[in-house]
């Protein structure tokens, strides 16, 4: 078994992968670092949150792209890039804050239900 370093959001992540896949989980690193500078400004996101929605824009571009194959029209974006911000009102800024902090929390709470518990407790 190969390790893969990958820079991800400003973060590094050592990845195990197959002998000889190392390249393409290169690759793929690089595409979710791409999403992730698309996320926003990491500084101000945890690692979970940062990856959450890095993981968001994926399956939105996924989405889009499984639609395009059916010959089906594409929604908009459900997540805008941050590169390209609309304009809202603040009321509803402040709405759609908490509904992804909310979100976010039980992503953050179900990724930590996933990790193996401590045996020191």
């Amino acid at each position: 078994m190969a390790q893969v370093k990958l820079e991800i959001g400003g973060r590094s992540f050592m990845v195990t992968c197959q002998d000889g896949e190392e390249d393409h989980l290169g690759k793929l690193g690089a595409m979710v670092d791409a999403k992730a500078s698309e996320a926003g400004d990491p500084a101000g996101l945890t690692e979970s949150r940062m990856l959450l929605f890095t993981s968001l824009l994926l399956a939105d571009e996924l989405h889009a792209s499984k639609n395009a194959q059916r010959n089906e029209p594409s929604p908009q974006p459900a997540i805008p890039p941050a590169a390209s911000p609309q304009k809202t009102n603040d009321a509803e800024d402040e709405r759609v804050l908490l509904a992804l902090e909310k979100l976010a929390d039980r992503a953050e709470a179900f990724a930590n239900s996933l990790e193996p518990k401590s045996n020191n407790a």
